[in-house]
Formats: structure tokens, C-alpha cells, sequence
């Protein structure tokens, strides 16, 4: 399966190639992770699921400025589509 990228700092490396968003959820879903993120210059009818691993999730989301309780619901993040499900 190919597998969605995020990045939870903007990216350095062609950076035409990424999309800014808001997240809106993260869940689990067979096994993966599943990130609903608005695009930036979208509305609602343009969010975008973002299908990645355990490992990514917990990497992005351990690089999002977070308290442990906090939840990245409105964070800003990068991402782009490849796959999913």
C-alpha cells in the first residue's frame, strides 16, 4: 500500500510539493493512521485523508508542539497525497 506523507514542521526540500493544512482528526483505522487534514485554501469539501503508519503518526505527531493531553486538532501540518486507502 502506498502510504500518504506528513510532516508536522514545513518542509526544506521541494517545498512545491507539499500542501499546508489544518488537522481536523486522527484515528486508527486497520492498522494505520488516518489524519483528515483541511488544505489550507480548501473548505470542507476539500479535506483530505491521509492514510500513514503507527511509526509515522507517533513521529509527526512527537514533533507537533504539544503537551501530552493536547490533542492536534487545529495544528498546522504538511502533508501529500500518494495512496491510502
Amino acid at each position: 500500500m502506498p502510504h500518504d506523507r506528513i510532516h508536522a514542521r514545513e518542509p526544506t526540500h521541494h517545498v512545491d510539493r507539499w500542501t499546508r493544512g489544518i488537522v481536523r482528526t486522527v484515528e486508527e483505522r486497520d492498522g494505520h493512521c488516518v489524519v483528515v487534514v483541511e488544505p489550507e485554501s480548501g473548505g470542507d469539501r476539500d479535506v483530505v485523508e491521509l492514510v500513514v503508519t503507527l511509526a509515522v503518526r507517533d513521529l509527526f505527531l512527537g514533533r507537533l508542539d504539544l503537551e501530552d493531553d493536547d490533542s492536534p486538532v487545529g495544528e498546522t501540518v504538511w502533508f501529500r497525497k500518494h495512496g491510502g486507502t
